[in-house]
């Protein structure tokens, strides 16, 4: 059986680095948008209760995709931050009628490359877990500490150090609470893992494929032109 969720996808960012004439999880690749892309592993996934995209109140492009009148999907107001985004999508779910020990899975909107297999994996490994977790990969390369004059202070055990990927998958309300309390005690909150490690708990890590990249760089969406096969 299926294991039930809801999704959070914050997109309010405006992708500064890809120095492009829209945000970056609006630009098109193998037909369709970032964004798209982003939400299709989910869509496709029978255990979707429904979904919040996180957009800014004045993005104009939102509105113009196909995908944005599909039923499951809401639209809620995007934020300053990453975390502003994704508390505001939590409180709708929860104002919707969203269930406080629910599970909610949160991802990125510019994370286009996730596998159905890494999402079955999270949704199965972690379906009775009491904290919850994410996708994460061991860091493989060498890692080194840099001083303030960019030269190597230390090189870095990279035996205990993972990367963090999304979805990030946790209890709505637990997510919730932990993510309104760091930031009203204005804490940095960089993914939800954070906020849930500063309010005392220990999230799982999964291990996912490292291809399940982040667009940030113009290089990053070469890369995926490379690796998509044409019937994407």
């Amino acid at each position: 059986m299926s294991v039930q969720f809801w999704l959070v996808i914050p997109a309010a960012g405006v992708g500064a680095r890809m120095a492009a004439d829209r945000p970056k999880q609006y630009l098109q690749i193998a037909g369709r948008c970032i964004l798209e892309h982003s939400l299709h592993c989910f869509l496709d996934h029978p255990g979707l209760l429904g979904a919040m995209v996180c957009v800014a109140a004045d993005d104009p492009f939102w509105p113009q995709l196909p995908v944005a009148r599909d039923p499951r999907l809401r639209r809620a107001p995007g934020g300053r931050e990453r975390a502003d985004s994704v508390l505001a999508g939590l409180q709708a779910l929860l104002a919707e009628g969203a269930g406080a020990e629910d599970w909610v899975l949160v991802h990125d909107a510019a994370r286009p490359n996730l596998a159905r297999q890494d999402l079955d994996r999270l949704l199965v490994s972690l379906a009775d877990d009491p904290v919850g977790g994410l996708l994460a990969v061991p860091a493989r390369d060498t890692l080194k500490r840099a001083s303030a004059e960019g030269r190597v202070a230390q090189t870095v055990d990279r035996s205990v150090i993972w990367q963090a990927y999304t979805p990030q998958m946790f209890r709505l309300g637990a997510l919730q609470g932990a993510l309104a309390q760091a930031l009203a005690e204005g804490v940095a909150v960089t993914d939800e893992a954070s906020a849930m490690e500063w309010s005392g708990q220990a999230p799982r890590l999964i291990e996912g494929r490292a291809d399940n990249l982040k667009v940030t760089r113009p290089e990053d969406l070469h890369y995926l032109q490379c690796i998509w096969s044409p019937e994407r």
